[in-house]
């Protein structure tokens, strides 16, 4: 059981830098960071969520490419009123980038909508 605990705390240390991970695929490009995904198979669409705290529907861009779906943002940090010391910054500001591999088919965009933090993404489409 004891063992059983450690690996569950070390898969959730995993996922957490996974999270907050800074990745570059170019050096020219500013770092990015990677929001974390839910991906839901649905009998007529798949279900794409996305966490992105900070984030205004108009500082976002989706866009369908070969494999997959890549999501863009900006999140912004807005300043507490008055003189503040931070105590604790957990959440990732800046911004973000997410590669999303799909199952092979052909897909298209049927809605993207902000709901309790998340974007969530409709895609409709033919696949296996």
């Amino acid at each position: 059981m004891w063992a059983r605990a450690v690996a569950l705390l070390e898969e959730a240390e995993r996922r957490h830098r996974r999270f907050f991970e800074l990745i570059s695929s170019a050096p020219q490009r500013a770092p990015v960071w990677e929001p974390p995904v839910d991906v839901f198979l649905l009998a007529q669409e798949l279900r794409i969520v996305v966490a992105m705290p900070g984030v205004r529907a108009e500082d976002v861009s989706v866009e369908l490419v070969a494999g997959g779906l890549i999501v863009r943002a900006d999140s912004h940090w807005t300043t507490p009123p008055g003189h503040a010391r931070i105590l604790r910054l957990e959440i990732p500001y800046g911004r973000m980038e997410r590669r999303i591999d799909l199952p092979a088919g052909r897909y298209q965009i049927a809605a993207h909508e902000f709901r309790d933090g998340c974007m969530q993404i409709r895609l409709i489409g033919e696949w296996p």
